[in-house]
């Protein structure tokens, strides 16, 4: 699995790559969760929810992104789709 900083800025895969937002992940890619949810970066926020596989880190996103969005998603609810968050096995990355 990629290094937590990549899985949290990638954008896309090209085949067996993950394409990495590059200079997001450098600005970014140290905050916590919490602080990612907090900026607004909820894709990223949640991303590094699912890395982790901490449930509270995944309820904390859904709970700031209800309270920014307007929504009511429950800590049951897979935000994995609205946000195209899914755990791969991918080992390479390209940066742009």
């Amino acid at each position: 699995m990629l290094p937590r900083d990549y899985f949290i800025f990638t954008i896309g895969y090209d085949g067996p790559s993950a394409v990495v937002d590059n200079q997001a992940r450098r600005r970014y890619g140290s905050l916590s969760t919490e602080a990612l949810a907090d900026l607004g970066f909820f894709r990223a926020a949640y991303s590094s929810a699912i890395y982790s596989g901490n449930k509270e880190e995944k309820t904390l996103v859904i709970k700031k992104y209800n309270k920014a969005a307007g929504t009511s998603y429950g800590p049951e609810d897979s935000l994995d789709r609205l946000f195209g968050v899914f755990p791969t096995a991918v080992k390479r990355a390209i940066l742009i």
